[in-house]
């Protein structure tokens, strides 16, 4: 019995002391690994200090160069720590350094400003060109629907209350006066509510707008049907007005939103049948690949488009109500359209889209 307790008393001696052993031999391994690298490490963590605080210029050539360098060895560093358990605050120092140094490789390169400055400088215009075709496009289609609108309703009135939103007490409907339908474009009433009215309209339109853009991946087609479906309420409402002489009056209380507006609603479904294209005829690539790469062509039109409907909102709810003479209306709504015009063909010219 005592020669089988001392048997066992030794076996765990010997498993201590290889557990020591073992530790000991960790912890010196852990040791010589910081300490053979722990110099790039600290070379790395001044620079990207420099960096974050403003001052790039004070860092030497040798270390802007080394930069990309060292962030890769702190990396593989990283690995190796995670695979081999150093202590827990070497793990950290290290996850945290890469944390930042990515950052400072592989960051934006610009900041909010500067972000803004190469957008309204170029970027979004030189995007729109880049979808000149689907623009095309979705322009003869706005047109299209316009048209089919008018003849639809032309031929059966009934049509009229199909395309048309119904609201309680609204005058704009078939055989309505010509002086109820003046009055419908020129009352001053209700302008204490604008605000509001504004968040509306941008609302209804931004889902016109996503919707179109969105629906793109169904090869375009539900974008079609969008376009050629919100241009007809359009044709109908021409309709209306036309027969009581009122056409020129629509078009000036139209066109003070409405080149901003229908201009964004055209980009919208432009994106979304750009989309459809590249995944109907995606050419060598993969589908999803070619929708990829449209979507990033796309995403920044779409990001004008955004704006361009803040802007028509406040036209719609404060403009349009505020200036009650046609001629001025058409002013604002021509001038409107001119600055997106110029701005889409001349703005930019240098710069290129990325396929």
């Amino acid at each position: 019995m005592t020669s089988q307790t001392g048997r066992t008393t030794w076996w765990f001696s010997r498993r201590q002391e290889a557990a020591i052993t073992a530790a000991a031999d960790a912890t010196l391994r852990s040791d010589r690994f910081r300490l053979e690298r722990e110099a790039d490490w600290r070379r790395l963590e001044a620079i990207v200090g420099r960096i974050e605080a403003g001052r790039i210029g004070a860092i030497d050539d040798d270390d802007l160069l080394a930069l990309p360098v060292l962030y890769r060895t702190l990396v593989s560093s990283l690995a190796v720590a995670r695979e081999t358990t150093l202590d827990a605050a070497t793990l950290g120092y290290l996850e945290g350094l890469a944390q930042r140094a990515w950052f400072v490789v592989y960051g934006p390169e610009v900041g909010f400003v500067g972000w803004m400055r190469r957008f309204f400088g170029g970027g979004w215009s030189a995007a729109v060109r880049a979808i000149a075709l689907d623009i095309a496009i979705a322009f003869a289609l706005m047109v299209a629907g316009a048209v089919v609108g008018w003849l639809l309703v032309a031929g059966n009135q009934d049509w009229y209350y199909a395309l048309m939103p119904s609201e309680p007490g609204d005058v704009r409907v078939p055989g309505a006066s010509h002086q109820a339908l003046y009055d419908s474009l020129f009352s001053t009433k209700g302008q204490s509510g604008l605000a509001a009215f504004s968040a509306f309209l941008f609302s209804n339109n931004s889902q016109v707008s996503i919707l179109c853009y969105a629906l793109g991946f169904a090869f375009g087609i539900p974008a079609i049907l969008l376009l050629i479906h919100n241009t007809a309420l359009l044709g109908a409402l021409l309709w209306l007005y036309h027969g009581q002489g009122l056409t020129i009056e629509l078009i000036g209380w139209l066109s003070v939103h409405g080149t901003t507006e229908l201009f964004a609603i055209m980009l919208a479904g432009a994106s979304g049948i750009h989309v459809g294209r590249a995944m109907a005829f995606p050419g060598r690539r993969a589908t999803l690949d070619a929708a990829a790469e449209a979507g990033r062509r796309t995403a920044t039109v779409m990001t004008g488009v955004v704006l361009m409907l803040i802007v028509a909102a406040l036209l719609e709810a404060f403009a349009r109500q505020l200036v009650t003479h046609t001629d001025q209306r058409l002013m604002i709504g021509g001038t409107m359209l001119a600055w997106w015009l110029f701005y889409f063909t001349v703005v930019g010219r240098k710069r290129r889209v990325p396929a």
